[in-house]
């Protein structure tokens, strides 16, 4: 089954008409046009974003489907996707009411051209997604932050499509392995979108670039090649493209299954390659096609990630991660952010100077393309997050789930250029919970570094919790060690800063005694300040940008650190119930407010601290000082 690119007027290469309700320029709960919402560029030719209006209902009680709301039959606000109904009020007893969640309805009509089969793409619900069109059942999905696709065979005209999201009692969450450290943002999240299927399919392609001796590349290209019709043989194919060049490739021709899929590669040479770096983040356009049948299109980076001893080595050359980690968390939207927040976030590390960045989740494909064009390097959290030294994941079924999240996040992002290293786990303490959380941390890592062979393995330690001594099976494969380090914040928070300062140093010094020949980031370091303490003691602007400022220049001048990365960039939003954590036992008067980590260089409205500027400085003289080859 073939589609046009021209039909009503849809402008997508390939594109099936489709229409997300009546009027096209409904606005959102944060007052942008629907147009605007956020939508990757990247994917699958033909589809068509659903982004509004849609008509949302609340549902306390959980008693829609007693009142037949899988129909479309409910009346409600008027809002556009992405959309996070509980953003609005985050601390206070209506923060904590709002942060134990609820359930919410969806509702839009969408308008096909033709008959035929469609697949229905959510990039993130959270947390239970169940989906109805014209009020029959889809199927559900588990799980923020992942992507899902439900097939629908659709008759051309307009169709009711329903998603309930359920993101009650964030404790059950927890006990089944969806624990999250930030606040419990409910809603369809990232971006809704529709295309046409046809005989074949490609998705989960992945991209490697291996740098030759005398110059040039090659790039191994990888899909997922399905098949939708009778068994047969299926030509695909694909073209690299820069500056009017054009590297075309064909994979190997195999006889598919109906119904079934392959993994295909193959290699294409470039031998003039503009290598992806920070300094310069030259991207290629990637053609993936069967002809007559189906298409994908990216945007893609060539560049070689390796490691040498304690060393990144990015295009064979050492690099080190200087920056901010970031929250998917904009004021009122929640994680439901709009482009314009993805771009905020980009020019605050830009304002920083920082090349790299962290998150302790899988961030949205739009996010990732607007930090592949700005050169900015990723540390990516995948798979459960655990508060520091848990581990959740503690049975047979939990450890298939959290191995499914790793793979379904390494399937979306994989082509990203800036996402560097693949982080496993947050926090973990010593040789890992006994639980078996070392077992599962190994048997991931070896298959991240089977599946993707071009990225580091990296593992987040609770720095104040590292192992012992050297070794231990948790840590056999893993590249990169990521230490959170809360010296001067949560220990020895008012002793005299040369004993901080020396006191850091010596953390930095057993953690690379303790893992030798790994490489050593430092992921996490940092202090609350808001304007409600004095600027000089704890909770202060000045005592967090001189306690920031300490740290980075131990971290410039010890051998051997290849990176720091501040946490947070900026102000975001957590459980009401936290007040700043064990910094009480500490200062027992400071004054945190309560459901906001105030770690960040910026406020939660974006308004830059004091610590800004100083981190700015602080980090250029870290690029200075690195020593280039």
């Amino acid at each position: 089954m073939q589609y046009s690119g021209a039909l009503l007027g849809v402008a997508a290469a390939g594109a099936v008409a489709v229409i997300a309700g009546p009027g096209g320029d409904a606005t959102g709960q944060d007052g942008k046009p629907a147009a605007l919402r956020a939508v990757a560029v990247g994917g699958p030719a033909g589809r068509v974003p659903i982004a509004g209006p849609w008509t949302l209902r609340s549902d306390k009680r959980f008693t829609g489907v007693a009142k037949g709301w899988p129909t479309g039959n409910f009346v409600g606000s008027t809002v556009s996707v992405p959309n996070s109904p509980n953003a609005k009020r985050i601390t206070g007893a209506a923060g904590l009411a709002s942060f134990r969640g609820s359930a919410g309805w969806y509702r839009t009509t969408i308008t096909v051209p033709a008959d035929g089969p469609y697949a229905l793409r959510f990039e993130s619900v959270n947390h239970k997604a169940t989906v109805w069109i014209d009020g029959k059942p889809l199927g559900s999905h588990l799980g923020t932050y992942l992507p899902f696709e439900k097939p629908v065979q659709l008759t051309a005209g307009q169709h009711t499509l329903v998603v309930r999201a359920d993101w009650r009692n964030p404790a059950r969450l927890k006990r089944e392995a969806w624990h999250r450290t930030w606040f419990n943002f409910g809603g369809i999240n990232r971006e809704v979108s529709l295309r046409p299927l046809g005989k074949s399919d490609i998705t989960a392609p992945n991209v490697r670039t291996r740098l030759k001796p005398g110059g040039g590349a090659l790039v191994d290209v990888q899909i997922h090649l399905r098949n939708r019709d009778v068994v047969r043989e299926i030509p695909a194919g694909g073209a690299l493209v820069r500056d009017g060049k054009r590297y075309e490739f064909s994979f190997p021709t195999l006889r598919i299954p109906e119904g079934d899929a392959s993994i295909v590669s193959t290699t294409v040479e470039v031998p003039d390659a503009a290598l992806w770096s920070p300094e310069a983040p030259n991207l290629y356009d990637l053609e993936l096609t069967v002809p007559g049948e189906t298409r994908y299109e990216l945007r893609t980076g060539l560049r070689e990630v390796s490691k040498r001893g304690r060393q990144i080595l990015l295009n064979g050359r050492p690099v080190q991660f200087r920056g901010a980690s970031i929250h998917e968390d904009a004021q009122g939207r929640g994680d439901a952010v709009n482009p314009e927040d993805m771009d905020e976030i980009v020019r605050e590390l830009k304002l920083l100077g920082a090349n790299a960045t962290r998150a302790q989740h899988p961030l949205s494909p739009a996010l990732m393309e607007r930090l592949d064009a700005a050169g900015i390097m990723v540390w990516m959290g995948i798979g459960p997050v655990d508060a520091p030294g848990a581990f959740t994941s503690k049975t047979r079924k939990l450890r298939n789930q959290s191995e499914r999240r790793v793979r379904r996040s390494l399937f979306q992002l994989q082509t990203h250029p800036s996402l560097i290293a693949w982080n496993l786990a947050n926090e973990v303490a010593g040789n890992g919970h006994p639980d078996g959380q070392a077992g599962y941390i190994d048997e991931m890592a070896r298959e991240l570094k089977r599946r993707d062979p071009g990225r580091l393995v990296a593992l987040d330690v609770w720095g104040a919790h590292p192992p012992r001594q050297p070794g231990g099976a948790m840590y056999r494969n893993i590249d990169a060690i990521g230490d959170t380090n809360y010296i001067g914040w949560y220990e020895k928070t008012l002793r005299p800063k040369a004993e901080v300062t020396r006191a850091i140093r010596e953390h930095v010094r057993l953690m690379k005694r303790v893992f030798p020949n790994k490489i050593i980031v430092v992921t996490e370091f940092g202090a609350e300040a808001n304007g409600d303490n004095a600027t000089d003691e704890p909770g202060g602007f000045t005592f967090q940008a001189d306690l920031l400022r300490r740290h980075i220049d131990v971290y410039r001048t010890e051998p051997g650190v290849s990176g720091m990365l501040v946490w947070n960039l900026r102000d975001f939003a957590v459980s009401p119930a936290f007040a700043g954590g064990s910094i009480r036992r500490q200062v027992p008067d400071i004054e945190i407010v309560r459901g906001l980590n105030q770690k960040g260089l910026f406020f939660y409205d974006g308004r830059p601290k004091p610590s800004a500027r100083v981190v700015r400085n602080a980090l250029a003289r870290a690029a200075a000082s690195f020593p280039r080859p």
